[in-house]
């Protein structure tokens, strides 16, 4: 049966991503209709608090994929749309350590895409989006972000996924030039941006199959 029959399975979509990819993903869901079948990481049966669907930090992600894949949760050939770092850079303003440290963020992408080709999926990275430090860091005391850490923690990733030649969506490149004004808050952006953004990732994910293994996608 060909894969454009309209009685072909749709393929099928993960999300496991930050607040981020929270707020853009009812955006993404819509652009995807009758065209992918969506599914992300959810709060938890029976919880009212929204940060269960919250991805976390790379150990965070990490321990909820092998988690997941325990029970062989996701079926082989799923797109795994993943996305972790803004909180890997949460800073101790007294202290200055990371809340996960380059060296762990290295490990903890190689450990998910180890996770992900022992089970069929198919990986499609999310570069993390920008950060403004005198704003975010002027916004919220509890704990710092900067943007270095952003262009060290995107690099990491950048050559552990051209490495495992895995398509990369480069958010942030897409996102920068709608800043700072796109800023709700220290980090989140306003509804327009969510669409414009899951706009980009829908056509990226519909345009995957015409596109290189691993192109980095802008």
């Amino acid at each position: 049966m060909s894969a454009s029959s309209p009685h072909a399975p749709l393929p099928q979509v993960f999300v496991i991503g930050d607040s981020i990819s929270i707020q853009y993903g009812p955006y993404l869901e819509q652009y995807l209709q009758h065209r992918f079948g969506y599914d992300r990481k959810r709060m938890p049966p029976g919880s009212a608090d929204p940060d269960g669907a919250n991805g976390g930090d790379s150990a965070m992600v990490r321990a909820y994929l092998q988690e997941r894949l325990r029970g062989g949760g996701l079926a082989a050939g799923t797109w795994l749309l993943c996305n972790c770092g803004l909180h890997d850079i949460k800073t101790d303003p007294v202290t200055g350590e990371r809340q996960v440290a380059p060296e762990r963020y290295r490990e903890n992408l190689g450990v998910l895409l180890d996770l992900a080709a022992g089970s069929g999926l198919r990986p499609v990275w999310v570069r993390i989006t920008p950060v403004f430090e005198d704003i975010h860091n002027a916004r919220n005391s509890s704990f710092h972000r900067f943007g270095r850490d952003v262009a060290v923690y995107n690099r990491i990733a950048d050559e552990i996924m051209a490495a495992r030649a895995v398509p990369v969506i480069d958010l942030h490149a897409f996102t920068l030039p709608l800043l700072p004004a796109g800023f709700i808050d220290h980090v989140h952006f306003s509804d327009e941006i969510r669409r414009l953004q899951a706009a980009f990732i829908a056509g990226t994910l519909l345009g995957l199959g015409r596109s290189p293994v691993g192109r980095e996608v802008r």
